[in-house]
């Protein structure tokens, strides 16, 4: 079987593997005690983690040898949903048709539109009320090739509007106090709460339902008093958000698929 070695990115090393249809990154850790492999859902892409004495071609004959392994988790990745003209995409649970309009002089960046069942805009009334129950249209003014950036500013501008709110009235529900919040496209968890009282989120939280990202709104700020996931932490999480298991059933059941929306096709 044939490989090829080179870089990956400008900080870690790569391996491309023949009949492997995703690049192999390689990551070499000094605390690591073997190899180990996992799938990024997000950049779809296969990361090696390996310890530093141990040399590429040890690394792609542990990757050959699980190759099966990563045929099965790549094929089990969602389907790409890339941010284009007639594409869909999920704001706080519900699923949202995507138009880019071009260039609208006195127009909002991004909006919605109510639709009725026929497609077409509802405005107000009763027209409106059962179009809220049938579907929406997300539309993006500007230039075409700008609207996928646009689009992916806006739901983290509205992630972070929705997160500042949930946080606060947690943190005053709990009587705790974060230092700040930061939005990010973290790959491997919803939220985290540093040491400093910082607490980071996934912007991608706006697509889930809103309970979704209350829940994780108030797992982070209940780690401000408990930095552990002891008894004493979850009774502050279900303190503050009862509803805290119906959330983790959804995270644990669709979490996965919200990483596939403004993904790149390969």
């Amino acid at each position: 079987m044939q490989r090829q070695y080179g870089q990956a990115d400008d900080q870690h090393e790569g391996i491309e593997i023949q009949g492997l249809a995703a690049p192999v990154e390689v990551r070499r850790h000094p605390a690591a005690r073997r190899l180990t492999l996992r799938v990024s859902p997000v950049r779809r892409t296969v990361i090696l983690t390996m310890p530093d004495a141990c040399d590429l071609d040890e690394a792609g004959t542990f990757v050959e040898k699980n190759l099966d392994w990563l045929h099965e988790r790549l094929a089990s990745l969602p389907q790409v949903m890339p941010f284009i003209d007639g594409g869909a995409v999920p704001v706080r649970g519900r699923m949202h048709r995507l138009c880019f309009v071009g260039a609208k002089r006195g127009s909002q960046i991004v909006w919605v539109e109510q639709l009725d069942g026929r497609g077409r805009r509802a405005n107000g009334g009763a027209r409106a009320r059962r179009a809220n129950e049938r579907s929406c249209r997300l539309c993006v003014s500007g230039r075409v090739e700008h609207a996928p950036r646009r689009l992916r500013d806006w739901l983290v501008s509205e992630a972070r509007a929705d997160l500042q709110d949930r946080v606060s009235w947690h943190s005053r529900n709990l009587q705790l106090k974060p230092r700040r919040i930061a939005v990010r496209d973290q790959t491997t968890r919803w939220g985290s709460c540093s040491s400093s009282g910082v607490l980071s989120f996934s912007w991608r939280l706006i697509l889930a339902p809103t309970l979704v990202l209350d829940y994780v709104a108030a797992h982070e700020v209940a780690h401000l008093q408990e930095m552990n996931h002891g008894p004493r932490f979850w009774d502050l999480v279900r303190m503050t958000m009862p509803r805290m298991e119906e959330a983790q059933r959804w995270l644990k059941r669709h979490g996965g698929d919200l990483h596939s929306y403004g993904a790149e096709e390969a």
